[in-house]
């Protein structure tokens, strides 16, 4: 039986995966070309970490030595008599010296195809491996992690590339194994460099083919969950397999990680793997358990500038639009701290690349940034009016949480990160404010809080559970009056989607008197949700 797997490339004998013959066949006929006799393509492979790149070309790499000869690929292969090769680089990412990583490129490469008749100890003698006096048949070469090589080396090495290709270009009218040099195709996977980006020089590579690999689709994830079922006999509810996908937006690392939480590590063998199930499985991820996926996309959000670009994403007045080109983007978005949304088909803006992986974000800044919330309320302090058996009063327990930010603000946000552009504090941080001192709050009296991001951008909303009660606050900056009604409908039908007859909107707003609150602390019904929205003002001063 097999099991999932989040542990480097998974075994398709021994692991649960989607099969993604689609990608692997795209990737095949790319580096075989479509007309195999004058070559094939030179391709990158990209996406962000954990999105199986390294499986996709492995089976590429399979395929394309497959003798099985109702494959047509195997065809074209034989045909044309063509060998391949594939050198992981990664155990090259601490060598600086360029000279140093070719040499160490080019043995291996010699040994993987024994060749006994060159020698190559610098850059510019590395195109002699691929000479037609020197390779016996024409070479499909595959890179794995070719971005962990230092900038020098991945300029020089594609800057070879690029001139054998220009070089089997001048000579389309000979067949592919008559040219004079025989590399027939490359594939550098994992590349962020060779896109141009960080080369102050621009791309030496600019003749490749860019093959993206995009994370599962909700119907691959359930064939995941479907085989499983089939080889144990355990069931999964609907709601667990829709709520994986919603969370982690097929990203195929923590996909697998919950399938094996859920079906090794927490699998309590019923009959039926429950939502509440789930949910034992989701908090243990969220709090207490490692995960290297995650530990790699925290390490890199709380480095500088990326720290201040996160903050900046957690606002919730606007969208921040995505462009490629930016350095910081480009980095998040490879590493997988960030992704794109389009809308209209047109305009592309930030997202967090699923509601895990903002939570955990979310998490470890407000734990940073906000780690002592101190005292909330005197040892004899009256609490009745906020908090009692069965009941919470949200308004009054968001008054004193004003109050507590007042009195304690000279050093709660004394070191508190600042927006370089006006000096002003970031939205998020009272965010994080906010949640702690509720966590803190609700924690004495045996309750509990938690954040969701339900559209992964613009949006954050507290969860509050208290003697068996569901509260939710939308959270929000005040702006303007148009933002605050399109607020209140969209809180109104998140409310819906809770299964909430009410629910709290909380815009965070430097200032307001007591005739403003009396205007706009006033409690919509939406016709169209039955739900109920209480605007609550939270002042934050400046």
């Amino acid at each position: 039986m097999r099991k999932f797997s989040s542990y480097g490339p998974i075994d398709p004998d021994l692991h649960y995966h989607a099969p993604r013959q689609a990608l692997i066949d795209q990737a095949c006929w790319q580096l075989i070309g479509e007309n195999p006799a004058k070559g094939g393509h030179y391709i990158t492979v990209w996406a962000p970490r954990q999105r199986g790149k390294s499986w996709i070309m492995q089976q590429v790499l399979f395929s394309l030595r497959t003798d099985i000869s109702q494959n047509p690929i195997s065809k074209i292969k034989n045909q044309n008599g063509f060998t391949t090769a594939v050198l992981p680089m990664e155990y090259l990412k601490t060598v600086n010296d360029v000279n140093e990583v070719i040499e160490s490129i080019a043995t291996k490469l010699k040994a993987e195809l024994a060749l006994e008749n060159v020698e190559v100890n610098t850059l510019q003698e590395f195109d002699r491996l691929f000479l037609k006096d020197v390779l016996k048949k024409p070479l499909i070469l595959i890179l794995d992690e070719f971005d962990a090589l230092p900038e020098g080396a991945i300029s020089g090495l594609v800057g070879i590339f690029r001139n054998i290709y220009m070089s089997r270009q001048y000579q389309a009218d000979k067949p592919t194994a008559e040219k004079d040099y025989l590399l027939h195709s490359v594939a550098l996977i994992g590349v962020r460099a060779v896109l141009g980006i960080e080369n102050v020089k621009g791309s030496p590579f600019n003749v490749q083919h860019s093959l993206h690999i995009p994370n599962l689709t909700f119907e691959e994830v359930t064939g995941m969950f479907q085989w499983y079922e089939q080889e144990s006999g355990q069931t999964f509810e609907p709601e667990v397999i829709s709520q994986l996908f919603d969370e982690t937006q097929g990203q195929p690392g923590l996909t697998c990680w919950f399938g094996e939480l859920l079906t090794e590590t927490y699998n309590k063998h019923q009959p039926t793997i429950s939502k509440r199930d789930f949910e034992i499985v989701y908090a243990a991820a969220t709090s207490v358990l490692p995960n290297n996926n995650i530990l790699n996309i925290i390490s890199k959000a709380k480095q500088e500038p990326h720290k201040q670009f996160i903050l900046e994403m957690f606002k919730t007045d606007k969208k921040i639009a995505f462009t490629y080109d930016d350095q910081v983007m480009n980095f998040l978005y490879l590493n997988g701290v960030i992704d794109h949304e389009v809308v209209d088909e047109t305009r592309y803006y930030l997202k967090f690349p699923c509601p895990f992986v903002q939570k955990r974000l979310f998490n470890y800044f407000a734990r940073e940034l906000v780690r002592d919330v101190g005292k909330l309320y005197e040892p004899f302090e009256d609490l009745e009016d906020t908090v009692t058996d069965d009941n919470l009063n949200i308004k009054n327990l968001l008054r004193r949480y004003q109050g507590y930010l007042q009195k304690n603000r000279h050093w709660l946000l004394r070191d508190a990160p600042r927006r370089t552009t006006d000096l002003r504090i970031y939205e998020a941080v009272y965010h994080f404010s906010l949640y702690r001192y509720l966590a803190q709050f609700l924690e004495s009296y045996g309750g509990q809080v938690y954040p969701e991001f339900p559209t992964g951008n613009g949006q954050i909303d507290l969860i509050l559970k208290y003697s068996g009660q569901r509260y939710g606050l939308e959270l929000k900056s005040y702006t303007h009056q148009k933002q605050y009604k399109d607020s209140l409908k969209q809180a109104a039908r998140y409310g819906k989607q809770l299964k909430l007859a009410e629910i709290s909107l909380v815009f965070f707003v430097e200032g307001i008197d007591e005739t403003q609150r009396q205007k706009y602390e006033v409690p919509y019904l939406d016709d169209g949700t039955g739900v109920t929205v209480m605007p609550i003002f939270v002042e934050i001063g400046n």
